[in-house]
């Protein structure tokens, strides 16, 4: 039996000990789930990537159930996936990007990421994955630990500090993070929190403003933060919490290459959250580019389809990336 699938038997054992933050999720479905897309990793890029499933820690729980038990105040345990180009020269320092997955409660290893890794790996770029706090696929005691802008963005960052530690062919001078959606705005946090960590960064329609957010989304997205797990208060009563796991909050820190895309038909990230991002970086004085794109098919998820037009944003990103993180084999 694999690792992997070994990992998934434990946690379903474990998983029934501690209750779901939904009660009709099935979070042992997630862990099966979980362990098939690992496996399919290994299929998928195990032609051109050296796949590894690393564990390293974070910083402790935000609200852990029993703050007075022994051991509640450890580290967090946190798992992602690495992909190193089997053809990489070591000799030489080389490129590192630190890919944040989409979705609230979802995690590494959809189609798309899939893809992208492997492009990523064939211009020389070593690329992680980590399923930070509240990820699906580790059953509902990790799920639970969401801490949406707040600690997941520093599970992120952890996992740049480990590969660094970890790899020591990996240049510290040349690391770059990327995400779409929820991902995008872990990657804006990272890189408006740690300045100077990394050399570049690519937003893909990003979160940017939750006060904003919390106005046009139903209820049921605004109990995420209400439960008392995680903020357990609406932004009527701790605004300044929300406005701080806000990247918009944090506009005038920018001083990272970065490059952002929009849509005006986004049916999840309302453009005017990304359209007050960049008019609030513009106000800072900041330098970056962006591209807001006119009805593209796809709505949310345009820059990750299969189409032609998906194809050309990701190849935008690829050059933006290649012009400050210097790979091997940059796309032309």
């Amino acid at each position: 039996m694999s690792p992997s699938l070994l990992l998934a038997v434990s946690l379903i054992a474990q998983a029934p000990l501690v209750p779901p933050t939904t009660p009709t999720r099935d979070h042992n479905a997630d862990i099966l789930m979980k362990a098939l897309s690992i496996q399919k990793a290994y299929a998928q890029l195990g032609d051109i990537a050296e796949v590894g499933e690393i564990r390293y820690t974070s910083a402790p729980p935000h609200k852990p159930q029993n703050p007075t038990a022994p051991g509640a105040k450890n580290p967090l345990i946190i798992r992602a996936l690495t992909f190193v180009p089997k053809n990489l020269d070591r000799t030489k320092k080389q490129p590192l990007i630190v890919f944040a997955h989409q979705g609230i409660h979802s995690d590494f290893g959809r189609d798309y990421e899939y893809n992208a890794v492997r492009d990523l790996v064939l211009q020389g770029y070593t690329v992680i994955g980590p399923d930070y706090r509240g990820s699906t696929g580790y059953g509902a005691g990790f799920y639970n630990e969401i801490d949406y802008g707040g600690l997941e963005v520093e599970d992120v960052f952890q996992v740049r500090e480990w590969m660094l530690e970890n790899y020591s062919f990996l240049d510290p001078k040349r690391v770059g993070i990327i995400g779409w959606s929820h991902g995008g705005m872990i990657t804006l946090l990272n890189i408006l929190q740690h300045p100077g960590s990394f050399a570049a960064a690519y937003a893909g329609v990003p979160v940017t403003d939750i006060v904003l957010r919390l106005g046009y989304k139903p209820a049921n997205y605004d109990a995420i933060f209400t439960d008392p797990r995680h903020i357990g208060k609406p932004v009527s009563g701790d605004i300044q919490e929300y406005l701080r796991r806000s990247p918009i909050t944090y506009a005038d820190k920018l001083a990272t290459p970065l490059l952002i895309h929009g849509n005006t038909n986004d049916e999840d990230v309302n453009v005017i959250e990304v359209q007050r991002f960049i008019d609030a970086l513009k106000a800072n004085g900041k330098k970056f580019e962006s591209k807001i794109y006119e009805n593209a098919p796809g709505g949310h998820e345009f820059g990750r389809l299969d189409t032609k037009l998906a194809k050309e944003s990701r190849l935008e990103i690829y050059r933006f990336l290649a012009e400050h993180l210097k790979p091997a084999r940059p796309l032309k």
